[in-house]
């Protein structure tokens, strides 16, 4: 459940902030777990893979709203548990991957403060990335309110 959310642009970045009802390391385990990962961000089911270390990559099959199916691969470039997560993102047509960073703040042992960042090239992808990561955002909202998984 979000407690919170704050919006922030910059030319072409942003910024999503939100607080979850949920201690950190239940937070990274949703983010960095293939299963749990598949269940909130909306991955087809066993198209998930991650190697959480710097260097080591990632990659999915999101599930768009209207059915379409978009494969998505990167890598890890920093990585603290519990607390940093920079995501390297392949993108078609672009030399270099696009770069989101992921901020973790376990606040009281209870809640855990999230930002997320991303710089795009236009005021476009802006928009899209900015759409995706608060669908993200709800999807990982959501999957931590159902409590432990059966």
């Amino acid at each position: 459940m979000s407690t919170e959310q704050s919006t922030t642009s910059d030319g072409f970045s942003y910024t999503l902030t939100r607080t979850l009802d949920a201690p950190a390391g239940k937070v990274w385990q949703a983010w960095t777990t293939p299963e749990q990962y598949a269940r909130w961000a909306n991955a087809a089911p066993g198209s998930v893979d991650m190697d959480v270390r710097p260097g080591g990559t990632w990659k999915s099959t999101m599930i768009t709203p209207d059915g379409g199916r978009v494969p998505l691969t990167g890598s890890y470039l920093e990585v603290t548990e519990n607390r940093l997560l920079v995501l390297g993102m392949d993108v078609p047509g672009k030399p270099a991957p696009v770069t989101m960073t992921v901020e973790l703040d376990g606040e009281d042992g209870r809640r855990t403060r999230i930002v997320l960042r991303q710089t795009c090239d236009t005021a476009e992808e802006r928009d899209m990335a900015e759409q995706g990561s608060t669908m993200l955002l709800d999807g990982l909202s959501a999957f931590l309110a159902e409590g432990p998984a059966d």
